[in-house]
């Protein structure tokens, strides 16, 4: 399949206003935007990008920045847009454009901070349905995600089951474990408790040491042991200091000016809280209620998303197909090493 008209191809970034917007708290915001990346023919069949815990949504990006997922998706690549257009939504509590804790309260005209409402996977798809919805999108080919990304597509699949034909769930798996609910627990402990952190009302994130904290708790789940093993060997400095301490240091720093430590709080709640048998009688007969054709990726060493558990949940759906990527990498797999696995992808695209 091709789009007869290439001179339409068009890439775009905007944000789009969905209105009022209910949670599953029951608290309601009077007007939400979601920011959004639109990219390839917009005649074309459309597929979703959802975004992990501290991505965005620039999944293509551009030639001087790359997205984090420009290896997959591009002309010629696996999710191929010459074919389809792609669009990819910064998430709802997030902070790169869309309504969240650093938005302002249009009734105190203060940042929301942590008086923003609590904010689940099912919040986070209910409003991209609605974005979708006033982009005049009724129906899309696919949904997929990685991590975060994944849980997404997960609720996507049982929220509104007929409203995609394929689901690429990635890294994730259909609750989170309590080993992973452990992680983001120290994680959230070393930012509240840091006093620079001040209940939330921080005036930046520059002081936050206990965000860095929790950076760095986070990128040891992230890689493997043989992955850390391989690339510092326990080289040392000058001052003997371990690489893979300074590794850490720098992914600590680095986090404070990309991300800020309220929407990261917000956002390892929802992680915490996905469970698609919430609700649903269990996980096992959630499983049963897939309409979409559903693809699960797991990926060797991934510490919270093992591949045990996805393809036992791929077991459990009828039709569905699983794909395990030997990498050294564990969960960050499902960020590179694009020839390993995303060929796979590419061939179940139809």
């Amino acid at each position: 399949m091709s789009v007869k008209n290439p001179t339409s191809y068009q890439s775009q970034n905007k944000t789009i206003s969905i209105g009022s917007f209910t949670f599953e708290s029951g608290d309601q915001l009077p007007n939400v935007e979601l920011a959004y990346e639109r990219f390839g023919p917009p005649g074309a069949p459309t597929i979703l990008i959802c975004h992990a815990l501290t991505g965005n949504q620039y999944a293509v990006g551009s030639e001087e920045q790359p997205g984090w997922w420009a290896g997959l998706i591009g002309r010629g690549l696996p999710i191929d847009t010459s074919k389809f257009q792609v669009i990819t939504f910064n998430v709802l509590g997030g902070c790169h454009g869309s309504t969240g804790p650093a938005s302002l309260d249009p009734e105190t005209g203060e940042p929301y901070r942590l008086s923003f409402p609590p904010v689940t996977v099912r919040d986070i798809v209910h409003s991209q349905r609605k974005a979708l919805r006033e982009l005049g999108i009724n129906r899309l080919h696919a949904v997929a995600g990685g991590s975060l990304g994944g849980m997404q597509a997960y609720e996507w699949g049982l929220l509104y089951p007929t409203f995609m034909k394929q689901l690429f769930i990635l890294a994730a798996t259909p609750y989170l474990s309590d080993y992973g609910i452990a992680f983001n627990h120290i994680g959230a402990r070393a930012i509240k408790d840091d006093p620079s952190f001040n209940h939330g009302n921080y005036p930046s994130n520059q002081h936050l040491k206990g965000f860095e904290i929790a950076r760095m708790a986070g990128m040891i789940t992230y890689r493997s042991q043989t992955l850390f093993q391989k690339r510092f060997d326990r080289n040392q400095k000058e001052d003997a200091s371990y690489d893979i301490q300074s590794y850490l240091d720098y992914q600590g720093d680095k986090i404070k000016d990309r991300f800020d430590a309220n929407s990261y709080l917000y956002l390892l709640e929802a992680m915490n809280h996905h469970d698609i048998g919430r609700g649903r009688g269990g996980w096992k007969q959630a499983s049963q209620h897939y309409e979409a054709q559903v693809y699960t990726l797991s990926f060797e060493h991934d510490l919270l998303y093992p591949f045990d558990f996805i393809k036992s949940f791929s077991d459990h759906v009828p039709g569905s197909e699983h794909f395990h990527s030997d990498t050294d990498y564990g969960h960050d797999g499902f960020l590179v090493e694009f020839n390993g696995w995303a060929s796979w992808i590419g061939n179940k695209i139809n």
